[in-house]
């Protein structure tokens, strides 16, 4: 069995994380400038961004599941470490290549929601409200 159902995973959830993080930038706008009603409606967006992730992410542990039972494999622990230990040569360049394009979403993301937190700090302590 080939790890064509979970390339096909990892490449929805890095569509779904770049789409997350034009959000994110999105959001650093509309803090700066203040858009409550902005803000309410990207939290939406937000949310249907995370459950669509969380899903795909699910998919994706079902894809190795599978992808490990053909193979022989099941209880492997599910890395794409693991996996390329089983693929050929070439699926294992596309999934190294995804895996890279992944964290470096995730840490694009992340970044940015740092950068946004700060912002909703500083408003808050601008209006005289504390973290705590």
């Amino acid at each position: 069995m080939t790890a064509r159902n979970i390339i096909g995973s990892l490449e929805k959830l890095i569509k779904l994380h770049r789409s997350f993080n034009q959000l994110a930038i999105r959001k650093t706008a509309i803090l700066k400038a203040n858009d409550t009603e902005a803000i309410t409606a990207l939290l939406i967006s937000e949310q249907k961004h995370i459950k669509a992730i969380s899903q795909t992410d699910k998919e994706r542990e079902r894809a190795v599941e599978e992808f490990f039972a053909a193979n022989g494999t099941a209880g492997q622990p599910a890395s794409i470490h693991t996996v390329t230990e089983l693929t050929g040569p070439e699926e294992t360049e596309v999934l190294e290549m995804l895996k890279a394009a992944l964290i470096d979403e995730m840490a694009k993301l992340k970044e940015r929601n740092g950068l946004n937190q700060q912002l909703i700090y500083q408003s808050l302590q601008f209006i005289g409200i504390s973290r705590k």
